[in-house]
């Protein structure tokens, strides 16, 4: 199966309009096995309550009647479940989509066989959810954009409810762009109007792609390379007198410019074009701001005390200097994301406080490292310490109420974490590495 990908991906390179008319015969029981084996385990099951180990119990009967229904054109995809997760505020909460375990399935087999095509196709200021980047490249590349460029002015945008409003017209042509196989077409158009199952009511979905989907982040991709990132790199860095650049890691996207009247033109520019596709820009979330080596000296020249900040991908991003005086792009974990990791660890040691202490220590170590190696980035240290020592009032607080009376005072906290310490806080990115 590796070599077909391969191959795909190749001829894909090699000719850029190139359309694909027969991919629909690769769903096979070989891709299905590989998708099953990379799919991971624990995870809540869909509408139909069957979770990878009952579907493993009688494995290869269920990938034999699962190519054998895609063949006939009898498979359907089961209705999404929807679930709610916090948003970044910790109060606001998001809506996210569970699938049936055998439209995880298919989906991630369709993500296998659409990938490497638009691979060949998407731009390098594209970072989210694509082989070989991460958000912290994106930093990289957005902290070098403004330290290195003419970066004067910064749009910092943000697009209303993405997954839920993209259209599904748009979308399938954008994706025709590539792909003519009337097959994956169709199984495509199935999959946007598998519809919502929420409170045991089922709800029609009409426009956007399902938040936790196993193709929608391809498709999201796909979707903002023609509406955006063409855009900009085509028609809107031509028009602009300065220099123009833009970072986008999935919906999340930072434009630089080095004149006003470019970034100005742009932001309402950018409001026709979304509306365009059926997109909103969130006017109360996206703004223009100052930003840059010269935006301290405006500021000074406007009687401001110093410079707006803007966030992306969870750190703020503020104006500074570096030990021996030259401009520095520094960043530190959002309020926003910071209130929220702290609100979600509180919500977690209630729940699990009876546990054995052993055991919510070991957890404990796990969620801190994990927070360290996404925060643990050049200049956020202190946000860092501030985490973890939110994180010991959390664990003294709620495991004194393990019962009626106190049962862990300060001097048995200090003892077990002399024993057992937290994990300290470290620096795992290098913006300049």
């Amino acid at each position: 199966m590796g070599t077909v990908l391969a191959r795909i991906a190749e001829i894909a390179r090699n000719r850029p309009e190139e359309k694909f008319t027969s991919l629909y015969h690769h769903i096979n029981v070989e891709l299905l096995l590989k998708c099953h084996r990379e799919l991971p385990t624990n995870k809540a099951a869909g509408v139909d309550q069957v979770n990878k180990a009952e579907y493993e119990a009688n494995l290869t009967e269920n990938l034999n009647d699962l190519v054998e229904r895609l063949k006939k054109w009898s498979y359907r995809p089961q209705p999404i479940r929807r679930a709610y997760i916090p948003k970044g505020d910790g109060k606001a909460m998001r809506p996210l989509g569970i699938l049936a375990y055998e439209d995880k399935l298919v989906q991630l087999a369709l993500t296998k066989l659409l990938e490497p095509i638009f691979e060949q196709d998407f731009l390098s200021i594209s970072y989210g959810f694509r082989p070989g980047r991460s958000c912290h490249d994106a930093l990289k590349e957005l902290n070098c954009i403004i330290e290195r460029g003419k970066t004067s002015y910064v749009v910092d945008a943000d697009i209303r409810g993405f997954f839920d409003r993209v259209n599904h017209e748009w979308m399938m042509k954008c994706l025709e762009q590539r792909i003519v196989d009337p097959n994956i077409k169709r199984l495509i158009t199935r999959i946007l109007k598998a519809g919502i199952m929420e409170n045991g009511k089922w709800e029609p979905s009409d426009e956007g792609t399902v938040q936790g989907g196993n193709i929608s982040p391809l498709l999201a991709n796909i979707y903002l390379h023609f509406v955006l990132d063409l855009w900009f790199e085509r028609v809107v860095k031509k028009s602009c007198r300065g220099e123009a650049e833009i970072v986008r890691y999935c919906d999340d996207f930072v434009c630089c410019f080095q004149y006003k009247e470019d970034a100005e033109k742009f932001y309402l520019e950018l409001k026709q074009r979304l509306a365009k596709f059926g997109l909103e820009l969130a006017e109360e979330k996206s703004k223009v701001i100052a930003f840059g080596r010269f935006a301290e000296k405006n500021c000074k020249k406007k009687d401001l005390r110093k410079p707006d900040t803007f966030d992306f991908l969870g750190f703020t991003h503020y104006c500074s200097k570096s030990r021996n005086g030259p401009f520095r792009v520094k960043r530190k974990t959002s309020r926003k994301r910071f209130k929220a990791k702290v609100q979600a660890f509180k919500l977690w040691i209630q729940e699990n406080r009876h546990q054995d202490i052993k055991d919510i220590w070991k957890k404990v170590h796990s969620k801190l490292n994990g927070h360290y190696r996404y925060y643990g980035i050049t200049d956020n240290s202190e946000m860092l310490h501030s985490y973890r020592y939110e994180v010991s009032k959390l664990l003294f607080k709620w495991l004194n109420r393990r019962s009626q009376r106190h049962s862990f005072n300060y001097e048995e906290l200090n003892r077990h974490l002399k024993w057992n310490p937290l994990p300290e806080p470290r620096v795992y990115v290098n913006i300049y590495g």
